[in-house]
């Protein structure tokens, strides 16, 4: 299995895209039950549902009402669809039922899930949870972990069309939706959150004419990446990568990059997003060859602390989180390309 670059082993955080990775959550329309089972909008979708994934194919018989997540952010979607999981694993965060603030409103009272440990699968607790629907879409599923699981419930393994973690949100939305019996439901939302993206963009057409740009700063040490939620949000957004950046991804090779001091000229562009991961004092930022830089001198990068609600919307970018994503960032994103340097970007809290 070749390497990834999203998601874990979680511990090498150095190797993975952790960042990317509105008002109201959702419309109407994708408004979750409360029932604590599949909930309401129900699109009448029949079983059986078959699933095929990278691992085979996945019949659910029936509309699933013990779910548990076993990929970092398929709670989300899954919330989003109107159902309440009754465990969802671990990513960052250590949120209360690995759930981020736009889970939690999406959750109401329903029972908050149990939390799996983020590093390895911890198959007796999930036999002793009882479900009768396993999601592992933004997961690394090998082939023996899938066995295991899918010999407890149905196990919708994460696709093979794209990288482990790196599912697109859009077809994670699909395939969780057509697992739920809620199609129709996930098309719709699916659909309301590209209509923000195009929205975003004919508002600030500056976009489009715009270099965009993902680092993190981890320990002092400073990556730059090419896929992930951030650079697919902000290429969605209408940016392009800068060139010298560009030019450090060759082929199918988009794992991300670490630069070394000498190298962090790469890092000019119209908007930088860096995410700061690590001990404060020791990020990059505080570094007076980082303040040297012409974006950082014109104040066009945005800073995002890992904790950041913003730092984790983007990085999750799911059907709850993107809309305070897109609340959050797009208006940092235009006063950053504005073209004028006394123009203050809004410190990310």
């Amino acid at each position: 299995m070749s390497r990834n670059t999203f998601g874990p082993a979680r511990s090498e955080i150095s190797r993975r895209g952790l960042i990317g990775g509105a008002g109201a959550l959702l419309l109407a329309a994708c408004a979750p039950g409360k029932d604590g089972g599949s909930g309401g909008g129900s699109s009448g979708d029949g079983f059986p549902v078959r699933i095929e994934h990278k691992h085979g194919t996945t019949e659910i018989s029936e509309r699933p009402k013990r779910v548990v997540t076993v990929g970092l952010t398929d709670q989300d979607t899954v919330l989003a669809l109107g159902t309440a999981p009754v465990a969802a694993r671990e990513w960052f965060g250590g949120k209360d039922g690995a759930l981020w603030p736009w889970a939690h409103e999406a959750l109401g009272d329903r029972e908050v899930p149990t939390v799996l440990a983020r590093q390895e699968l911890e198959f007796e607790r999930i036999a002793a949870l009882e479900p009768d629907l396993i999601v592992g879409v933004n997961s690394g599923l090998n082939e023996q972990e899938y066995k295991k699981l899918s010999a407890l419930a149905p196990t919708v393994a994460q696709p093979a069309e794209f990288a482990d973690y790196g599912v697109p949100w859009q077809e994670m939305t699909g395939i969780i939706g057509r697992a739920l019996g809620k199609k129709e439901q996930a098309d719709r939302m699916v659909a309301d959150i590209e209509s923000r993206f195009e929205q975003a963009k004919s508002q600030h057409p500056g976009f489009a004419d715009s270099t965009g740009l993902l680092a993190t700063s981890i320990s002092g040490q400073v990556w730059v990446y090419a896929e992930g939620p951030a650079p697919r949000l902000l290429r969605s957004l209408g940016f392009r990568m800068p060139e010298a950046a560009k030019n450090l991804f060759s082929g199918d090779n988009r794992e991300p990059v670490q630069l070394s001091k000498e190298r962090l000229g790469v890092l000019e562009s119209d908007a930088l997003l860096l995410g700061i991961y690590g001990s404060p004092e020791e990020s990059i930022s505080r570094r007076d060859i980082y303040q040297r830089l012409d974006t950082v001198r014109q104040g066009r990068d945005i800073k995002m602390p890992r904790q950041s609600e913003l730092n984790g919307a983007v990085s999750f970018a799911s059907p709850l989180s993107l809309p305070i994503a897109l609340d959050g960032l797009v208006p940092r994103l235009a006063k950053a390309i504005d073209g004028d340097p006394s123009t203050e970007v809004e410190p990310v809290g």
